[in-house]
């Protein structure tokens, strides 16, 4: 029996609808989507991010909006805006404080990403990223069932075991007939500062093996980068796309992906 799908709020009109997901933790979900909407709204698109990651939020910390809290009214929630432009919805923008614990089962966690996603005031936007809880358990399944998504991007890292992962995460999309955009290698490598030498502190990619015959292609490498780790820290993530030539490839091709203009 297929699930019903969710509707937006009257006051939201979005575009593209794209899911950012990995098959375990730690591997820079949540980085890759923040990089995706600061570079995506550096180009002129109306962005905005849902944090469906409740129970280990993030989001609102390297865009430093931590401080903030969405604003509820009769026609629904209003997000929290970036200093860029990007609107934001996440748990940590509705806690009284951001280090309280979230400490919900499964369902809970489905529904209250479901309302992120209908009682939200989102406005016109090109593109709404959703920033998926690590996995491929019952909240991913269920925000892939309850909400009409246009495509999901994959982030992975170099290690052997993160690429059996990676082919769940795919099979999982491919099983709901989501399109899969591409996969994003996090980590894969770090550059000496003296020389410009490329290191592999985890060992080469083998993500192309791990993608072959599965009709999936790869947008791109990241690397280590102390200048990202910095920038997040202080809540500026939004001025690392500026000087990131690896990350602006990815952007590119993703925009080609889905259709941007």
């Amino acid at each position: 029996m297929e699930i019903a799908k969710e509707k937006l709020n009257d006051k939201s009109s979005i575009k593209k609808t794209i899911a950012v997901m990995s098959g375990k933790g730690g591997v820079g979900k949540s980085s890759v989507t923040s990089l995706l909407s600061a570079s995506l709204q550096a180009k002129g698109y109306r962005v905005g991010i849902l944090d469906a990651d409740v129970t280990g939020p993030s989001i609102p910390k390297v865009f430093g909006i931590n401080e903030k809290r969405v604003v509820t009214t009769s026609e629904g929630v209003y997000p929290v805006e970036t200093s860029t432009g990007v609107k934001v919805v996440s748990i940590n923008l509705m806690l009284e404080k951001e280090d309280s614990p979230v400490i919900w089962r499964g369902p809970l966690v489905a529904n209250a990403v479901k309302q992120f996603y209908t009682d939200v005031v989102w406005g016109e936007l090109d593109y709404l990223l959703l920033d998926l809880p690590p996995g491929t358990g019952d909240v991913p399944l269920t925000i892939m069932q309850s909400i009409s998504l246009d495509g999901i991007v994959v982030v992975s890292s170099p290690q052997d075991l993160v690429q059996l992962i990676v082919k769940k995460s795919v099979n999982m999309a491919n099983m709901m007939n989501i399109p899969i955009i591409g996969v994003v290698e996090n980590m894969s490598y770090m550059e000496c500062p003296k020389c410009k030498e490329r290191l592999y502190p985890f060992g080469k990619s083998k993500v192309a093996d791990a993608l072959e015959g599965t009709g999936v292609t790869l947008l791109g490498q990241l690397p280590i980068d102390p200048d990202f780790t910095q920038l997040s820290d202080e809540g500026r993530v939004e001025l690392y796309p500026k000087i990131s030539e690896s990350f602006n490839e990815i952007i590119d091709e993703f925009i080609s992906k889905t259709g941007g203009k």
